[in-house]
């Protein structure tokens, strides 16, 4: 027999469907955008960076969050947001004219005539993605091939970052939706951001001026439960020395702690619970990562990045990868390659971190990837997706 809690709950969502359906009869609001991003977990990515420049272009337009309940502390103060499930939530999606993810929004909804959707996406694609997941027994299992077809099937613009990224979109989500080829919004502030920017940010992170600050962002693995790091964090701050913090960011799938076992030494910094990754990016001398579309993204500040990727067999047989991160051919290696943590230990003490051969292989990677990344993409996003003229030039 069902608990009381139990029945309260489908008694609510029936409510909320029964009001959604009187909501899909009212007219669309022309001045309405909703935003979501990581599955409704708060102000983050593309989605955040496309809203911050409508309120600036489009002032007109009205944005709203899509937060689930357990995320509502994320919240900036003076950001409007609804809660997932609620009331106010239907209803906003139900007459909202501008949809914008970077993902999905959890729950479903009809999407109606005359709204228009934006998929901003949330990386550029190293590892399988989409129906190429059908190919790994493993992924198959759990995913819902229907499912996302049905959701591709709602999108009116499809965000890139890069020609990669779009033949690979083309592919794997098939559907009518127009390419967006305008690059990362989030990415614009790793252009514009000054040298007293960033000194503000390193800062408030306690790193002092004549450190240097090593960024460990590595992915998650769906073939293990848990963060569990590749490296050791403590012993590589301890054999790089007093000048040298690591900042410690785990996969966002784990919660908001990195969990890092023993005590702290003070350099070594559990960042995954910071609320913006850009700004740890602009905080870091350099990138230590495997798999993340992170290395993506950081290229754009053409600073140093040390690949760490000792279960690259593993993980490329059980995720599947477009490239071969690990070859040092131009354009598919950001940088210095380490399997061991002696030899990253190595790639720093000698200085292979930023050498000139490094530098080559970044270059030619920044190239690949970013070739959109201005400074300018939220601007040409929002003009685009929200019918914003560009302003006549100045006489």
């Amino acid at each position: 027999m069902p608990s009381r809690a139990s029945v309260k709950r489908y008694v609510r969502r029936q409510v909320m469907r029964a009001a959604y359906r009187t909501d899909l009869r009212r007219p669309l609001d022309p001045n309405l955008a909703v935003y979501g991003a990581y599955w409704n977990r708060g102000v983050a990515c593309n989605p955040a960076a496309i809203h911050a420049k409508a309120r600036e272009l489009a002032p007109h337009i009205r944005g709203v969050w899509a937060v689930s309940s357990r995320h509502r502390d994320r919240m900036p103060a003076g950001v409007p947001y609804v809660i997932e499930g609620s009331r106010p939530y239907w209803r906003a999606m139900a007459t909202a004219t501008y949809l914008v993810n970077n993902s999905s929004f959890p729950g479903g909804f009809t999407k109606r005539p005359g709204q228009r959707y934006l998929q901003t996406h949330h990386g550029t694609p190293l590892k399988t993605m989409g129906l190429d997941q059908r190919a790994y027994p493993e992924l198959a299992r759990k995913a819902d091939f229907a499912k996302i077809l049905a959701h591709v099937g709602q999108w009116d613009f499809s965000l890139s970052a890069n020609p990669h990224s779009t033949e690979v979109w083309d592919r794997v989500y098939p559907g009518s939706y127009q390419r967006l080829d305008l690059g990362y919004p989030r990415n614009d502030v790793y252009f514009t951001a000054t040298a007293e920017d960033i000194a503000k940010i390193r800062a408030e992170l306690g790193i002092h001026a004549d450190q240097t600050a090593l960024l460990y962002a590595p992915t998650h693995r769906d073939y293990r439960e848990g963060f569990v790091p590749d490296l050791d964090p403590e012993r590589l701050a301890r054999e790089l020395g007093p000048d040298c913090v690591v900042l410690v960011r785990a996969h966002y799938f784990y919660g908001r702690s990195a969990v890092l076992g023993g005590a702290p030494t003070g350099r070594v910094r559990d960042v995954t619970a910071h609320p913006r990754v850009e700004e740890l990016c602009l905080a870091a001398d350099a990138l230590i990562t495997d798999y993340s579309s992170l290395a993506f993204d950081y290229a754009c500040l053409d600073r140093p990045i040390v690949v760490h990727a000792p279960d690259w067999d593993t993980y490329r047989t059980t995720r599947g990868t477009y490239f071969d991160l690990l070859s040092g051919r131009p354009g598919d290696t950001p940088g210095a390659v380490t399997i061991t943590s002696d030899e990253l230990v190595e790639v720093f003490r000698t200085g292979e971190w930023r050498s000139p051969a490094s530098a080559a292989l970044r270059t030619a990677f920044r190239e690949r990837f970013c070739p959109y990344d201005d400074g300018h993409a939220a601007e040409r996003v929002v003009r685009r997706f929200f019918a914003v003229p560009f302003a006549p030039p100045s006489r």
